[in-house]
């Protein structure tokens, strides 16, 4: 069958994606089809777009989506033709109308729902969840420091620290992007544009600083974040908005009092199937039960996903974003 996809040839700026009518097959024994109703937008997505993370062109953009199964392979037992289902990691290939993929990366999607949110929050909200419940395991009584707390995974985190108990200090970049976060259950904020981030959490908690900083931003917080850290604190490095950190130098971690790094990724997270269903479950019933909302500030056409891309990489978007097919 025919559908439409955006596809990059080569590596580059938001021109080098092309939406174009692909073929796709029909499901092997192993796989099952979807036809997407909404597709997540995230930063990752940019990272292959322009290469920063290996993919050989051609290839598709996107991990995240949800929609309604159209086809299963002979040997799926667990999904059938109609179901409503959800998944927020590979492989490439989200940003089309239909598409066809592992089943052991898909989860059905609760009645109560809907595709656009489950679309939105299904890759961010499986990635809180295993920051906050597997990377460093919040029992509920900690301070911790999360940057980019008004973006699509900033404002679920700050919606699950608050539902734990814990007192999130949100890293941000403007006064109306602090009011959001701070909306969304961020015990403090601090903008980084006109406030030392380092200095003020010092402040905020009277010197002790904080048992674990949860950084997505990656090059340009990479020094101060290991100031805000506890003796023995963990930083967990998760993402690079502003660059890759490179150079590590480990003895500087024993310079600031014998931290601990780490570099997750949500993939080992979730592996084998058991460990998605589980971390999916916990998710989707903190949605069901009003714990966590999901903003959707941003929609836009498949067609117009360059310009999502630039709205995301020239941080003018807030919460969630989602394209629609």
């Amino acid at each position: 069958m025919k559908a439409r996809a955006i596809v990059v040839h080569e590596h580059g700026g938001p021109e080098v994606m092309k939406l174009e009518e692909v073929d796709v097959a029909d499901p092997g024994p192993d796989e099952v089809r979807i036809r997407n109703h909404a597709i997540g937008l995230n930063f990752i997505d940019i990272y292959y777009r322009t290469g920063l993370y290996p993919a050989a062109p051609p290839h598709g953009l996107g991990f995240e989506g949800a929609g309604v199964v159209d086809a299963v392979g002979a040997n799926v037992k667990f999904l059938k033709e109609g179901d409503r289902v959800a998944y927020g990691q590979g492989p490439l290939g989200a940003y089309a109308d239909v598409r066809v993929m592992p089943p052991t990366m898909v989860v059905k999607l609760p009645k109560k729902i809907g595709f656009e949110e489950a679309a939105a929050a299904t890759l961010k909200g499986l990635t809180v969840q295993y920051l906050f419940r597997q990377t460093y395991r919040l029992q509920g009584h900690e301070t911790i420091l999360f940057h980019a707390a008004a973006g699509g995974v900033g404002l679920i985190a700050c919606q699950w620290a608050k539902a734990l108990g814990v007192k999130l200090i949100g890293t941000v970049s403007s006064p109306e992007k602090a009011a959001l976060a701070k909306k969304h259950g961020a015990w403090a904020t601090i903008d980084y544009t006109k406030e030392n981030f380092v200095e003020r959490v010092k402040e905020l908690t009277g010197g002790a600083k904080v048992p674990v900083v949860y950084d997505g931003v990656g090059k340009d917080t990479w020094e101060g974040s290991l100031d805000c850290l506890q003796p023995r604190g963990l930083m967990v490095s998760f993402g690079n908005a502003s660059g890759p950190v490179t150079g590590v130098n480990l003895g500087i971690l024993a310079a600031k009092g014998s931290l601990f790094v780490t570099r997750p990724t949500l993939a080992t997270h979730v592996t084998p199937r058991a460990k998605l269903e589980e971390a999916a479950e916990e998710l989707f019933d903190m949605m069901v039960r009003g714990k966590i909302k999901v903003e959707i500030d941003q929609r836009y056409k498949l067609e117009e996903a360059a310009r999502a891309h630039e709205d995301l990489a020239g941080r003018k978007t807030t919460g969630s974003s989602v394209l629609l097919p």
